[in-house]
């Protein structure tokens, strides 16, 4: 009998058995950086002779991995493969099913330190949310394998006496799993078992940022025995292999989780139909977050600096649930601000491979040049600098210090637009109403947190902080499956509710049948 579903603990590296094989884990991985991998369609390995090189972001000179380009051909070929394999896949066992992700989570145990080492080598993940990815992808995989077993039993319907009738959950197709780099782990292995236990094929695009991370799990699915052919590895441009697996034909559906653009961009191509397609494509795009904290005047302020720091500074700001925007009552703006800023500049910040920094590199040059012109553009829009504000110098990695802007127009560009990085814009309310309407006040609706004592504020809250995660007296990051079904709404995404028990649902289509007694 399945036991119900418990969320993996995390690691307390503070206990010596535990640093000492996280060391180990990091030594063993440093070893095998620099190996190059293959494309693998249906147990086929390709290689090509344009290749894609996955550095370190602390120090990107050097080569965790290096990886294969696809061409066009070889992208379409892998969408084929994955459609014939479907035939089969389809009508295995949900129990079978189910069982695959079972022995891939005691497999990731088994290599859970090997697996966080690789985050921080590729990712420039610290070792507590390196292991926290480990764990999130092994509840993922538990998770899921329990609410397919579950939506295989008899699903409840209203009698007919002259009839006797059934519904039952089908797969779709072929499902293409494009993740991010920012959960390597975790959302790569969520949204692939999920399509796969729900009976779908896959072709997993990983990002070109982290590619080592995902072929490492497409390397314990081989390990755990999956049919070749149901999940199938390609790596390369999203610009052109990318739009290749979304449009072709035999496409069914694409999960995608990533930045609003390209996110919109997906769903618009999957809307049109190409000659040979016989259905709508479905889509699930999980996208972008301009999440903001309340921090009310009757909040327990140390909690809330804990909380805000937490949000916007874990991994380097580069999370869509990170905390970007603060919104503090007016009464108590500035002693807030001064813990706050005192609590961020105690960041050690360095190469995390090094347990002493909590506080890495962001994850490549773009994405640093990028956010630095963004903390310009809040100060020279009339935000005032508290602490950070810049690169780190005499260093070879993508390190910028983690940034606090106050006094930052509710309109101004570093308020609306995400940023994906350590910076975070302050503002000041004059009551908690003023402060609700700050909040709700951009395009996105993922996740959110108030800090308050006061009952009725957390009720009003409830009703119109418009977020798909909303959080009280905690932190807005750090959602755990089962517990906080994740998603957004407006242009945060679909609000797929991944970890939830409606998100296996859209990888799966209704059927009903009735038979008539005789």
């Amino acid at each position: 009998m399945t036991q119900p579903f418990v969320n993996e603990p995390l690691t307390d590296f503070n206990l010596d058995d535990n640093h000492k094989a996280m060391l180990e884990a990091l030594a063993y991985v440093k070893h095998g950086t620099g190996a190059e991998y293959d494309l693998t369609i249906g147990g086929e390995r390709l290689q090509t002779n344009d290749k894609l090189r996955s550095t370190n972001p602390a120090r990107p000179n050097e080569v965790v991995g290096i990886f294969q380009r696809a061409s066009l051909e070889i992208a379409s070929k892998a969408i084929d493969v994955a459609h014939e394999t479907f035939q089969t896949w389809r009508h295995t066992r949900a129990t079978e099913r189910s069982r695959y992700l079972f022995d891939a989570a005691n497999a990731m145990r088994r290599r859970r330190h090997e697996l966080s080492a690789w985050m921080v080598l590729e990712a420039g993940k610290s070792w507590v949310e390196a292991d926290a990815d480990t764990a999130e992808a092994i509840d993922f995989l538990e998770f899921y394998a329990r609410e397919n077993l579950r939506l295989a039993q008899p699903q409840p319907l209203v009698e007919i006496p002259s009839e006797v009738s059934e519904l039952h959950y089908i797969p779709l197709g072929v499902v293409v799993v494009i993740p991010p780099w920012n959960f390597p782990l975790a959302i790569l292995a969520g949204m692939t078992s999920a399509a796969i236990v729900a009976g779908n094929t896959v072709v997993l695009k990983p990002s070109s940022d982290s590619p080592t991370i995902g072929r490492k799990f497409f390397e314990i699915m081989e390990e755990v025995g999956l049919p070749e052919g149901v999940l199938n590895f390609v790596t390369g441009s999203g610009a052109t292999v990318g739009d290749t697996l979304v449009t072709h034909p035999k496409t069914r559906m694409i999960a995608f989780t990533g930045s609003k653009e390209v996110g919109l961009g997906i769903n618009e191509k999957a809307a049109r139909v190409t000659p040979g397609q016989i259905w709508i494509r479905r889509v699930i795009v999980e996208m972008g977050g301009k999440d903001a904290i309340i921090v009310g005047r009757d909040a327990d302020l140390e909690a809330a600096v804990e909380g805000v720091a937490s949000s916007a500074f874990g991994y380097q700001g580069q999370k869509c649930s990170a905390c970007s925007r603060v919104v503090i009552d007016e009464k108590i703006y500035h002693t807030f601000l001064e813990k706050l800023t005192e609590r961020t500049e105690k960041l050690r910040i360095g190469p995390t491979d090094d347990p002493r920094h909590i506080f890495g590199p962001v994850i490549n040059r773009s994405a640093m040049q990028s956010i630095l012109g963004y903390i310009e553009k809040g100060v020279s829009e009339g935000g005032r600098l508290l602490t950070g504000g810049g690169a780190i110098p005499n260093t070879d990695g993508y390190f910028i210090r983690p940034t606090i802007i106050a006094d930052v127009d509710p309109k101004g560009t570093i308020a609306q637009e995400e940023i994906f990085g350590p910076v975070l814009a302050a503002h000041k309310a004059k009551d908690f109403d003023e402060a609700l309407k700050l909040v709700n006040d951009t395009e996105y609706g993922l996740t959110g947190a108030v800090y308050t004592g006061n009952r009725d504020k957390i009720d009003l809250a409830k009703k119109h902080f418009h977020v798909g995660n909303l959080y009280f007296n905690r932190k807005c990051t750090g959602a755990m499956v089962g517990a906080h079904p994740f998603g957004g709404f407006n242009m945060s995404g679909t609000d797929s509710k991944a970890g939830g028990r409606d998100y296996l649902l859209l990888f799966k289509q209704a059927k009903s049948l009735s038979e008539k007694i005789l």
